[in-house]
């Protein structure tokens, strides 16, 4: 690892602008996933099963890469905070008209969803900020580590006919700067005394069941709770230009047939070859825990993970 040196916001905004340009410039195939269930309102269902968030449908661009889509635009308020101090993060979302959006739909009982990450992929924060009647999104944030993060906000809006979009936007964090490398494949990892396994992979072009299995002090979960209308929430975040891959799990509390635990399946299909970072959400005694893995595809396949097998 490098020595720490100090980067001040406006050299780590520098640097994620950057980042973000050589990322887009190699991205090329959409990311695509499958609709969720027809209970997870207001995603749009395709013969699959699973959740195309986004703007994740062929011939639309990666989620996350762009600013503005679909008339919309995403008016990061606080474009730098410093590491390690706690902070308000403010942003909104505006019309094609510059108004802030103050009416949305709700989907998995939130307006918004936002989702903040380091492009190293090892800070990672899933929010959900309060929205003002003036349509001004804030929340407050204390990020670990300084260099560049991707900030990413995806919701629907009320307008009749409005789809679903994820809108990403650079935030610089100020501080002592340590470059680190994508964290190694496993098939384990711990979070919070929790031990999660995942079996399973990613395949580029094509539908594939990623399976991720919770136990605690070697016994398995089996009375996961309910967190934002599911059992698991699944984010994938594409290593270089951290496309955005929002999945939901296949089956939902209530439907007769999902079991609580201890597994959580998702069907999905990644768009290329690659670093796939994946940051699981589950509830569990009324806590929410946080387990991510890095997957790999194609020529990254020594990080794949096979069914009941471990990454190289």
């Amino acid at each position: 690892m490098h020595a720490g040196l100090k980067v001040s916001a406006f050299a780590a905004a520098l640097a994620a602008t950057f980042g973000t340009a050589y990322g887009a410039g190699k991205a090329i195939d959409p990311v695509v996933t499958e609709s969720a269930p027809a209970s997870h309102e207001s995603h749009e269902e395709s013969p699959g099963g699973g959740d195309a968030a986004g703007g994740g449908g062929a011939g639309h661009a990666p989620g996350g890469l762009q600013i503005s889509e679909g008339g919309y635009t995403l008016d990061l308020k606080t474009p730098s905070v410093a590491a390690g101090q706690r902070a308000e993060l403010r942003f909104a979302v505006r019309d094609a008209s510059g108004r802030a959006v103050t009416a949305y739909r709700r989907e998995h009982e939130k307006e918004l969803h936002l989702i903040v990450a380091s492009r190293d992929l090892v800070t990672y924060r899933h929010l959900h900020p309060t929205r003002a009647a003036d349509g001004t999104w804030s929340i407050p944030v204390e990020l670990p580590r300084a260099g560049g993060y991707r900030v990413f906000a995806d919701f629907t809006p009320a307008k009749k006919g409005a789809e679903n979009l994820t809108l990403g936007a650079d935030l610089a964090v100020s501080g002592s700067y340590a470059p680190q490398r994508l964290p190694a494949p496993d098939a384990t990892a711990g979070t919070d005394g929790y031990e999660v396994e995942l079996s399973g992979g990613l395949r580029p072009g094509g539908e594939s069941e990623v399976k991720l299995t919770v136990s605690r002090d070697g016994r398995p979960v089996t009375d996961l709770q309910p967190y934002l209308g599911a059992y698991g929430h699944l984010v994938a975040l594409r290593s270089g230009d951290l496309a955005y891959l929002h999945v939901h799990p296949n089956g939902e509390p209530g439907d007769g047939k999902t079991a609580s635990g201890p597994g959580i399946s998702f069907t999905a299909t990644v768009p290329s070859e690659g670093a796939y970072r994946l940051f699981l959400d589950f509830q569990h005694e009324g806590q929410v825990h946080t387990a991510a893995f890095t997957v790999g595809t194609g020529a990254q396949a020594g990080t794949h993970t096979d069914e009941g097998g471990h990454g190289h």
